[in-house]
């Protein structure tokens, strides 16, 4: 008896060994997860500032609380981002815990999209099996999009893993029959729409429909579970937004974006309808039908863009090149493009108005829009793949004791909650008149779960030879065609080479189910087939990583990999710290609350960044918000809190009234020597004079302003304006170290092609160009 507890606790070590030895690791997936880390990390400590509109957010955030509640863009809390804080608060924590550095405010991008490919498979596995979800998981990470998304500290990479796990619980509901999982499943769609707002709520109808159809219980229960649910939704939903428009305006900051300082609004309006139907806020104007016709493109023309026919320069990268200077291409004979249509850029009412991408080169209107050059390279590799993938699983998964060819087998019930998520999807963004490039990883997972599920089952009904063998060849060589397209913009050899193997592995695919008797044997040609459709693919999402990009306007694409086709600025969004303008406003500071006030989020960003002081920015991200009235602005100014308001050359913005009381009653202050530098994030090898509104951004608008354009890139002062110094957006000095605390410079600059939401046309100049500084202290003196 005395040797009993021995025996046992012998047992137990023994059992525990055992049950850690019993885990049946997917090695396959182990190495999909690796290659997913390897591309979402390495270089990530080039990554900069990122998105300085956000990146001040967070720093702003680290400040106080109330500023981490409501995301406030300054850490005053005048005015806030124009999207909820759900995405910002990971990052925040992030940079609270590791400190403000490139890759800790990406860090939880990057983890959120490493859990998004685990997801997929998992999603998949329960099932399909492990072949299918490999693949799903595979083309998830490999989708370079999302690879380009999920090394920045945009919101995208967050909403997708938020959107997953919501399914991943309401299909555990159905898979268990318990509805406390549902709940969650439901609670979690109602955080996602705290990331991004009515982004998440696109594939809500297909959560909805899933449950309804996959669950085998009476229709009444369901109807009661789906009620108790979408109370669970509706509660996570609107927490945050009715905590801000319940709190007195006064004792919170104005909700930038929106018309009414109300986050409902904003969701519903700049963040909702808007984006549909064309964005009327938020831009400097209205702005409709952007990229919807070509009779709007004339028109809608960014200021940075030529009248002149476009040229060759690669999709989806920021519009920077001159009429005196071309962007340099890799290694290949670019093809020949006659039409002016270049391979980013559609002169049929593309955002931009010209090849080259940018921030607003969304193609035109139409069913096709996504296999076009503005979206396509990013997106749509395996797009094909996935439509015809559905087709043959829809009908595979047909079940032996199915009654009617329509009847719901178990896998087909997963199939339309996939199908339930690309259709609206896919409807939204071939007919939204306002979007940036970079949100089509919205139609990522369901390529990848479609794709996944669907090679598996065309290969299947290959080896078969049954009546859906020839859609397995037609897939393969379509998409090969394809993608030899989207490579054709930069090395017409290797696209010539991709479609004549895509050619030469099609024909015994299409030829041997009708000669051979056993194609058992004959795996090799499906298997070579998967293998090129992905090559393509592949090196586009490697170009992010090599190139070490973490852009405001996230891309990818061999551009990245030239010396042009980085084009940033020190500063991240067209903006840079004049080293000469902070030491003054910091020696004369004094008491004010505000080191300085300005007009826009761009030019305050750097400074937010570099110092950690609260600077105002009056009109929000673009200027355009009406967040402080004449009468406010002029007590603060007569309490002392604001001292210096800079101008940085801009137009467009709606806060006229207070630029011209003080452009009459403040003085101007002569600053001698501008020695511009970044921000405390990292120094830039390398800068551009082209001016933010020369990034692919839309004008306020048909007229450019005097200035911008293709041969020009000098940036118009403000009325009565003298520059702090002589120097000018032509030729801006390299940056020289930085104003505060500089960290280790880095390598390359973070690449960005625009502003993260909606920027504003009519904005001319920015940091680093020129500008002017008012003495305010002396007004009520």
């Amino acid at each position: 008896m005395q040797n009993e507890p021995t025996r046992t606790t012998k047992k137990q070590k023994v059992s525990l060994w055992t049950r850690i030895k019993l885990i049946k690791y997917d090695y396959w997936l182990i190495a999909i997860l690796i290659l997913a880390t390897f591309l979402y990390t390495w270089n990530i400590w080039e990554a900069g500032e990122a998105n300085s509109f956000y990146t001040a957010a967070v720093v702003s955030m680290t400040k106080s609380f109330k500023n981490f509640w409501y995301a406030s863009f300054d850490p005053a809390g005048f005015i806030t981002v124009d999207k909820p804080p759900v995405a910002l608060w990971f990052m925040a924590i992030s940079v609270k815990i590791f400190g403000v550095h490139g890759w800790s405010l990406v860090l939880s991008s990057i983890l959120f999209g490493i859990g998004s490919v685990y997801l997929m498979y998992n999603l998949i596995h329960r099932r399909f099996g492990k072949i299918p979800a490999r693949l799903a998981a595979l083309i998830m990470t490999l989708t370079p999009i999302v690879v380009a998304d999920s090394r920045t500290n945009n919101m995208d990479a967050t909403l997708i893993f938020f959107l997953l796990l919501s399914i991943y619980f309401v299909q555990k509901a159905v898979f268990k029959n318990q509805q406390r999982y549902l709940w969650i499943g439901f609670s979690l769609m109602g955080i996602a729409f705290n990331v991004k707002m009515l982004q998440a709520f696109m594939i809500l109808p297909a959560l909805y429909l899933y449950y309804w159809i996959a669950t085998n219980i009476g229709w009444k229960k369901k109807l009661a579970h789906l009620g108790i649910a979408t109370v669970f939704l509706a509660v996570f939903t609107l927490i945050w937004p009715l905590s801000v428009d319940m709190t007195n305006p006064s004792n919170r900051p104005y909700e930038g974006g929106s018309e009414t300082n109300s986050a409902l609004e904003l969701a519903f309006g700049y963040n909702g309808t808007q984006r549909l139907l064309g964005q009327t806020t938020g831009t400097g104007g209205a702005f409709p039908g952007m990229g919807s016709s070509s009779k709007k493109s004339a028109s809608s023309k960014a200021p940075g863009s030529s009248s002149k026919k476009s040229s060759n320069n690669p999709p989806a990268k920021p519009s920077s090149s001159t009429s005196k200077s071309s962007s340099k291409k890799p290694t290949g004979t670019p093809p020949t493009n006659k039409t002016g249509n270049g391979p980013g850029g559609s002169t049929k009412g593309a955002g931009t108005g010209g090849a080259g991408g940018g921030a607003f080169s969304i193609g035109s209107v139409g069913p096709f829009r996504l296999f076009g050059l503005d979206l396509g390279p990013q997106i749509s590799w395996l797009l094909i793949i996935s439509i015809l993938g559905l087709i043959s699983s829809y009908f595979y998964f047909r079940g032996s004791r199915m009654k009617k060819w329509w009847s719901l087998t178990p896998q087909r019930k997963e199939l339309w909650l996939w199908a339930g998520w690309l259709v609206p999807v896919y409807g939204f963004f071939s007919v939204a008149s306002f979007f940036h490039p970079y949100y089509t990883i919205m139609l990522a997972p369901a390529i990848a779960a479609l794709g996944g599920v669907g090679i598996y089952t065309m290969i299947k009904q290959w080896k078969e030879k049954s009546l859906w063998s020839m859609i397995l060849p037609i897939a393969i060589l379509s998409t090969a065609i394809l993608q030899a397209w989207y490579v054709a913009q930069y090395y017409s050899i290797i696209a010539w080479v991709l479609l004549g193997v895509g050619v030469l592995i099609s024909i015994p695919l299409f030829a041997l189910p009708w000669i051979s008797i056993n194609l058992k044997n004959k795996h090799i040609w499906p298997i070579s087939g998967v293998i090129l459709i992905m090559l393509a693919p592949t090196f586009w999402s490697l170009t992010p990583t090599i190139a070490g990009e973490s852009a405001q306007i996230p891309t990818a694409g061999p551009s990245l990999l030239t010396s042009s086709g980085g084009m940033t600025t020190a500063g991240g969004m067209g903006g840079s710290v004049d080293s000469t303008l902070l030491k003054y406003l910091k020696k004369h500071q004094g008491n004010a609350e505000y080191l300085f006030a300005t007009d826009d989020s761009s030019t305050a960003a750097p400074y937010i960044i570099s110092t950690g002081k609260a600077v105002m920015s009056i009109g929000g991200f673009n200027g355009t918000d009406k967040a402080i009235t004449l009468k406010q602005f002029k007590k603060l100014v007569k309490e002392g809190k604001v001292k210096y308001y800079y101008s940085g050359g801009k137009t467009g913005g709606s806060n006229t009234a207070i630029v011209n009381w003080i452009k009459k009653n403040a003085k101007k202050v002569k600053l001698s020597g501008n020695n511009s530098a970044t921000s405390s994030i990292t120094t830039s090898t390398k800068t551009s004079s082209t001016s933010a509104n020369e990034m692919g951004t839309p004008p306020t608008s048909g007229n450019a302003p005097s200035g911008a354009g293709g041969n020009s890139s000098t940036a118009p002062t403000s009325q009565g304006a003298t520059p702090p110094s002589g120097s000018s957006s032509k030729k801006m000095k390299k940056p020289s170290g930085s104003s505060s605390k500089m960290k280790k410079p880095s390598k390359k600059p973070s690449n960005m092609g625009g502003a993260p939401e909606g920027m504003t046309g009519g904005m001319t100049g920015g940091m680093g160009s020129s500008g002017t500084l008012y003495d305010l202290s002396d007004i009520y003196d």
